[in-house]
């Protein structure tokens, strides 16, 4: 409990990725709290998604926007599971099957875990379900990196913000 509350209010601290300072760290007090968590980042990818999804149990909605470094793979596992997109539909044995193809050449090419492979089909699931709804920027790369972190009513206040290059 004490560790949440260094966090709270007035929190100016620098992430310096030293022990105790890392993101990974910081978001795991922060999100576990966040009933709408929203990134602006440069990359991401799928395979890393274990190391937070956790974190975003409890959290109601999940908005990534990544700029034009991503690889191949996560740019098409995120295609495929929006299953109930306007100009393609697929049943669920279609979208089960490209899926299917999709994670194992992601799981080829990634640390091989049971974390990342849980990792990967949450995210999969989650965009199914719309608790996770990621687009790619493709016009232009996008270096910076905004985390907004936004509280439920009643909470402490309206949110967090974490800001980077």
């Amino acid at each position: 409990m004490a560790k949440d509350n260094k966090f709270m209010n007035s929190d100016l601290t620098f992430i310096t990725n030293e022990k105790g300072q890392n993101l990974k760290e910081r978001f795991e007090v922060l999100i576990k709290d966040t009933k709408f968590f929203d990134c602006l980042v440069g990359y991401f990818y799928a395979s890393g998604f274990h190391a937070i999804y956790k974190s975003l149990e409890k959290t109601k909605r999940v908005r990534i926007l990544i700029g034009i470094s991503t690889n191949p793979q996560t740019y098409d596992l995120m295609q495929k599971a929006k299953v109930e997109q306007s100009a393609l539909q697929f049943s669920s044995a279609e979208a089960k099957e490209k899926l299917g193809e999709i994670v194992e050449k992601e799981m080829e090419d990634a640390e091989d875990s049971e974390k990342t492979e849980s990792g990967i089909y949450t995210f999969i699931d989650w965009i199914k379900n719309g608790k996770l709804e990621i687009r790619a920027y493709p016009s232009e790369k996008i270096h910076a990196k905004v985390y907004i972190m936004t509280f439920g009513e009643g909470d402490r206040d309206k949110g967090r913000v974490i800001t980077g290059s």
